[in-house]
């Protein structure tokens, strides 16, 4: 099993329009293709106006075909067009759980 985290900066005062389009429209539709939605977190601390998920995947290669379906989907690509304007960078991680986490 690997965890993705995806953390997107957002330009400052734009973060509860990113949430609320991510909240009515990107999640369901993550969830229809990706599953696996570990959580969605915003950051209070440290670096600000921060949207970060956490998705749950069995391989690399099950994460591929299923981003890779994400990307081909008409829905995701207007999505996109709504919320990429709002978003200053993006860093992605694959995170790989120790023998003793609860995620194992």
């Amino acid at each position: 099993m690997i965890v993705e985290q995806r953390d997107y900066h957002v330009y400052t005062g734009k973060l509860p329009e990113l949430v609320q389009l991510y909240e009515a429209v990107g999640i369901p539709l993550q969830e229809e293709i990706l599953g696996g939605l570990v959580g969605a977190f915003t950051t209070d601390v440290g670096a600000l106006s921060t949207y970060t998920t956490l998705w749950r995947y069995a391989s690399h290669a099950e994460r591929e075909e299923k981003r890779a379906r994400l990307q081909t989907d008409e829905r995701w690509k207007t999505f996109l067009a709504q919320v990429q304007p709002l978003m200053h960078t993006q860093q992605n991680r694959i995170l790989v759980p120790t023998s003793f986490s609860p995620l194992r």
